[in-house]
């Protein structure tokens, strides 16, 4: 008797430490998804949250609740407008404040994306004590809660953090599916599902973990009662991928229309984006892993599947690892790959490292005689040293200037207002005014007056169009329409003033052979311009950063001091620029 409550005294005590730690890992991962969330701010210089989520969330209130646009799922745009009801009290006040003040807005919306993300970090934790145990829920949620990438994008009002929150609710339920089979789990795993799905569209991949499960509870013997639960999971995630995206069934055209314009860019589009790192997707996403969440979480993942396998347990082999090999093969055969888009598979990756790694501390204890509390913290630190580094300097760098910024704040000062100005496309479409304010100096009200580089004169293949004919140009096929012939073209109409990005200027320079005529068009701006300013991310004598969609928009490498990409300000010589 006196053994037991000993024993019953010492795993209160264990599981009281558990919640402690898990409890300052919270606090720790929120704050660094806190430090340096303001970036970039009042200019939001990241395409896709400058245009999809928070602008949508806004429109909402006058123009109704069909996004009318499902490249991405609406769920995330759905809960900003709530947030935003709730905090600015009505629509006018929200379309206020995004007029005068976008900081207070994004910043709203970027706090969210951080909420949902440490919420993530949580529901890992219990996914990971229902499919393993505590010790492997605890170093699971360390492992995801501090990789870089979840950290680095819960600083963005992107859908990719809060897909990650339902992700993990989903993997909890499907654990509880796995253990017990009861009917509150399947439907924790079917609400998590619906919502991730509904959130960013891969989120859906859970849903082969939910199947597997259901799989493993039938083979325990209940068939009928698992198939009827099942079922009920489906209806639910089916409801909730509704409920919180009810215009793929209300514009069931508009919708189908968006997922299949997804698949078409991910698949590829002609021309091949320009910039994008060649080779396989597949190695690309390997890479990414190593990076991404860690040399050590990786290695570590792979052992754990290994385990797993080893020691012939299927129910869990079947639920945890068929679903990121799929996602990495479906993904890796795209012809656009991101590292972003890894992350919906993070957190089981995450969950075979921590069982690899809690399994390795068990053995040096019993078999090497080492203290348990050691061997445990000398594992943790290096599955997670990695990330922290990369975390802490990456929130560094971001709670610095951005370059954009300091580019803009120098022109304010030595560019006239009412200037004509060349700006390429890596600034967001309000850089050119002062936030709030409608100057005299231009008919937009703009502090200076853009060139259209949105606009073309010549088709996709670089022949001109007939005369006074233009097309639109994406951001992505800008570099594909310049030419050396446009400089004299911006001395002619008395555009003197140009100002350059490496995140557009890397890409012709990444790949000359497919854009000649950009690198030709830069070489002559640099004879023909006059270089007044320029700036950095990297600090003087630095290792150069190869342009790439995810080095060059984020701040892994250890060289970056600043965020945002290399700006340069020329001043052509010639004609009226003279």
């Amino acid at each position: 008797m006196r053994t037991r409550r000993r024993r019953a005294s010492e795993l209160s005590r264990a599981r009281a430490l558990r919640l402690g730690a898990l409890g300052l890992l919270l606090v720790a991962t929120f704050l660094l998804r806190l430090w340096g969330i303001k970036q970039g701010l009042p200019y939001v210089y990241n395409i896709d949250e400058a245009q999809h989520f928070v602008p949508r969330a806004i429109a909402f209130f006058d123009h109704g609740l069909n996004p009318q646009y499902f490249l991405n799922p609406p769920a995330y745009s759905y809960l900003l407008h709530i947030v935003f009801e709730l905090w600015f009290g009505s629509g006018d006040a929200v379309a206020r404040a995004y007029t005068t003040n976008p900081t207070e807005v994004f910043l709203i919306a970027r706090i969210v994306a951080a909420v949902l993300g440490t919420l993530a970090v949580w529901l890992t934790y219990l996914a990971g004590t229902r499919f393993f145990n505590g010790a492997v829920g605890l170093l699971a949620a360390a492992i995801f809660g501090l990789a870089f990438l979840p950290v680095f994008y819960s600083h963005l009002a992107l859908n990719d953090v809060p897909t990650l929150a339902p992700v993990a609710l989903a993997l909890y339920g499907t654990a509880g599916v796995l253990r017990q089979g009861r009917r509150r789990d399947y439907a924790w795993a079917g609400l998590g599902v619906g919502l991730a799905a509904a959130t960013k569209y891969t989120g859906g991949i859970t849903l082969m973990c939910l199947v597997a499960a259901f799989v493993c509870d039938c083979a325990g013997g209940s068939d009928w009662v698992a198939a009827r639960r099942f079922m009920g999971a489906l209806a639910i995630c089916l409801l909730a991928f509704l409920i919180a995206n009810p215009y793929a069934v209300l514009d069931f055209s508009a919708f189908r229309t968006g997922v299949e314009q997804q698949a078409s860019l991910a698949a590829g589009e002609e021309p091949v984006k320009l910039g994008t790192r060649p080779g396989s997707g597949i190695t690309y996403y390997l890479w990414t892993f190593t990076w991404g969440l860690g040399w050590g979480p990786t290695l570590a993942a792979i052992a754990g599947a290994g385990l797993l396998i080893v020691r012939r347990r299927i129910a869990l082999i079947l639920v945890l690892l068929p679903a990121p090999i799929a996602f990495i093969i479906f993904m890796g055969d795209q012809q656009r790959f991101f590292g972003r888009w890894l992350m919906p598979i993070f957190p089981i990756v995450a969950l075979l490292a921590a069982y690899a790694a809690v399994e390795l501390v068990r053995w040096l204890a019993r078999t090497k005689r080492f203290p348990a509390a050691v061997a445990g913290a000398v594992v943790a630190v290096l599955l997670l040293t990695q990330s922290v580094v990369a975390v802490v300097h990456n929130d560094a760098v971001l709670s610095r200037p951005d370059t954009r910024n300091l580019a803009r704040a120098w022109m304010v000062t030595h560019v006239p207002a009412g200037a004509k100005v060349v700006i390429e496309p890596v600034v967001s479409d309000d850089w050119s005014t002062d936030i709030g304010v409608s100057l005299p100096w231009t008919p937009t009200g703009e502090r200076w007056l853009r060139y259209p580089t949105w606009l073309a004169d010549t088709d996709a293949d670089g022949s001109l169009l007939p005369y006074g004919e233009v097309r639109y140009v994406p951001v992505d096929q800008y570099e594909r329409t310049l030419r050396p012939a446009l400089i004299d073209q911006y001395v002619s109409n008395g555009f003197c003033w140009v100002v350059l990005g490496s995140l557009q200027a890397g890409r012709a320079f990444a790949q000359p052979q497919d854009a000649p005529e950009a690198v030709a068009y830069y070489a002559n701006l640099a004879r023909r311009g006059r270089l007044v300013y320029h700036v950095s991310p990297l600090p003087a004598g630095a290792h150069p950063v190869p342009f790439s969609f995810d080095w060059s928009i984020d701040y892994y490498p250890r060289q970056y001091r600043l965020p945002g990409p290399e700006m340069s300000v020329y001043r052509l010589t010639g004609g009226i620029c003279s």
